[in-house]
């Protein structure tokens, strides 16, 4: 039967944006868009038909346009034979994606954590008396600004987005931005000339410690981009890339992982989990793999950091692109993966556009495609560009936005590294993560657990946004003491005078002054209730107000569960309507009970939420209460 939400047709320029998306072939990438006849017909790089090209046809079609039209929806599921109701449910997932005709011209203006800090208020003000208010069309209808979640440029704030549809779309970001700025670019896009994001941009602006390196905090990750990144694979290679790759190649696959198992590196993007013990869980089915034809293994590079406050892996991307690649096909040899994906932050257009350029680059130059480096191993790497969805961070929901359903985590087990991506083995690790492999394959893995403590072995990039002198990303050997790190960030901005540090990120926990002797390791920061998270580290002056901060964490957890658990569903709502009856000091009851409320619901989110999401989406909120008589 075929079912169409309303009979709307496509225009011939939103077929034209779709048909573009479908019929091309990316440089680097072995995901079939051949012009397909048949919508129907198998793909050969996933087994799993054209289902998962949605995501980007309706990147393309919003890139086109603007908007998706119900038309567009329909015409999108007639080429990928979807229904449209699901093709719907898709597109109404992701924030950035607008199912209501707006303006071609978007102003996305950051109100998130950081942003507040660093005056968004005045900027917002300023913004409502010269172009109207935050959703209301300006410019005689062809342009509208609006108030976002976190953009990911928080060492930069305060941010703003500016992305042109048309049939040369362009996105600009404006950081840190003025009104004055953000009127100057709306011009320039109503007069189509918005410039694309600069090639000149200098990445070393975001990692202030590269002008302040010292023994004490050697730069390992970081060190291309403190001498000024490595934008082509000639650079790269001058500055030791690639060296990882050819010493793997020469180990063999378990040699290699017999390295990395040595160095006890611990997964960076949050969870902590020792990086081997995915890669060894793809090795050890690799004779399987050989015999069952129909069997694939996959790597997926995790680059959807969307953590306020978390902006670490953008610049990695921005600056040292082809380290990312190569951490990422060193483990394509170990696992025996011959397709890869980075799913990358949809907030992200000039780390896309660098990527994108370095897929290509490492492709002609033989690091990626077949026979690389003359060893036999074929191995290709697509990016996809999520679409504002924070739980697409999660493994499994990134599963489910890659292969074109709505991006909702899956229930476990099993495990991705039995039935991941296309329920197919896979190893997924994030941006710093992979970055840290060629240097852990070419140093040895004992050298590198040298590193650090026992339990908490090598380097860590840290984020530190907010009251601090200098924002930005800075790596230090794991143990460093929070206040070593800020002191190396120039200590505290503001009036000077810390009152809270946020460590870990929304999901994070709240710190006190007396608390900024703490090695920071991963079994410190649990003895203490914290967590190192995604690696946010963000002060907050005695001017702040924390009440309202807890308030905007609240909100952003609200408006990014996936509403697919009743627990978080429900339980993210009544904890903002809670915190807010508190700040405006209407409590049901009491303060005391309103506290309660809030405890027993983070309590039922923590025991049923199916993913860290709800697991984790009041332990900001419960450590401040822990530290701070906030509401008395």
């Amino acid at each position: 039967m075929d079912l169409h939400l309303t009979g709307a047709q496509a225009t011939a320029e939103e077929r034209a944006a779709a048909d573009a998306e479908l019929g091309t072939t990316q440089s680097g990438s072995q995901v079939c868009r051949q012009q397909i006849a048949d919508p129907r017909v198998t793909c050969e790089a996933t087994a799993n038909g054209t289902r998962h090209l949605l995501l980007p046809v309706l990147h393309a079609v919003q890139k086109r346009m603007g908007w998706i039209s119900p038309g567009a929806l329909n015409y999108i599921a007639s080429r990928l034979d979807v229904a449209p109701a699901e093709v719907y449910g898709v597109a109404s997932f992701y924030g950035m994606l607008s199912l209501e005709p707006r303006p071609a011209i978007v102003v996305h203006v950051c109100d998130d954590i950081a942003c507040v800090i660093r005056g968004v208020d005045k900027l917002c003000a300023v913004l409502e008396s010269t172009l109207g208010a935050a959703g209301s069309p300006c410019a005689g209808g062809r342009a509208i600004w609006q108030r976002s979640q976190c953009l990911g440029l928080c060492e930069r704030a305060p941010a703003v987005l500016v992305a042109s549809a048309g049939a040369d779309p362009r996105e600009r970001v404006l950081a840190p931005a003025s009104a004055e700025e953000v009127q100057s670019l709306v011009q320039d896009a109503l007069q189509q000339r918005l410039p694309h994001e600069p090639d000149a941009l200098d990445v070393r602006k975001s990692v202030p410690q590269s002008s302040r390196s010292s023994e004490s905090f050697p730069l390992r990750l970081l060190h291309r981009i403190a001498q000024g990144g490595a934008p082509t694979v000639e650079a790269y290679q001058r500055l030791g890339g690639y060296s990882g790759l050819r010493k793997a190649l020469e180990l063999g696959a378990e040699e290699t992982l017999r390295e990395l198992s040595d160095s006890k590196l611990l997964g960076r993007g949050g969870a902590a989990f020792p990086a081997a013990t995915k890669w060894e869980a793809l090795f050890r089915q690799r004779s399987r793999l050989q015999k069952e034809r129909s069997r694939r293994h996959y790597v997926i590079c995790n680059a959807d950091e969307s953590e306020p406050g978390t902006f670490k892996d953008r610049i990695l991307m921005e600056g040292d692109p082809f380290a990312v690649l190569e951490g990422l096909t060193i483990g394509a040899f170990v696992t025996g993966a011959r397709q890869g994906y980075i799913y990358l932050r949809g907030e992200y257009p000039l780390a896309a556009e660098r990527m994108q350029r370095a897929i290509e680059s490492a492709t002609q130059n033989g690091f990626l495609g077949d026979n690389i480096l003359g060893s036999g191993l074929h191995f290709t790497v697509e990016i996809r560009r999520g679409a504002g969805a924070y739980i697409c961070g999660e493994e499994t929901a990134l599963f489910n936005s890659i292969e074109g359903y709505r991006g909702e985590p899956r229930n476990k087990p099993p495990f991705p590294t039995q039935s991941g991506l296309f329920r197919q083995p896979t190893a997924v690790n994030n941006v710093e993560t992979l970055v840290n492999i060629p240097g852990i394959i070419l140093e040895g893995g004992a050298a590198y657990a040298t590193l650090g403590t026992t339990h908490s072995a090598g380097t860590r990039i840290f984020c530190l946004s907010g009251h601090v002198a200098r924002p930005g990303i800075y790596e230090v050997a794991m143990g460093t003491t929070l206040h070593q790190l800020i002191d190396l960030a120039g200590g505290v901005a503001g009036n000077g005078k810390l009152q809270a540090v946020l460590l870990g990120g929304a999901a994070g926990t709240f710190v006190g002054p007396r608390e900024l002797d703490h090695p920071l390791t991963f079994e410190n920061t649990r003895a203490i209730g914290a967590s190192l998270g995604s690696g946010v580290v963000m002060l907050f002056d005695e001017t702040v107000d924390l009440r309202r901060i807890l308030l905007r964490i609240a909100s952003f957890f609200r408006h990014e569960t996936c509403g697919q658990c009743v627990p978080c569903r429900v339980g993210v709502v009544r904890q903002e309507e809670a915190l807010q009856r508190l700040v405006d000091k209407q409590p049901l009851g009491s303060a005391a009970l309103e506290i309660t409320r809030l405890r027993e619901i983070s309590q039922a989110m923590r025991d049923a939420s199916i993913c860290g999401l709800g697991q984790t989406a009041s332990s900001a909120l419960e450590s401040a209460m822990r530290r701070w008589s906030l509401f008395a």
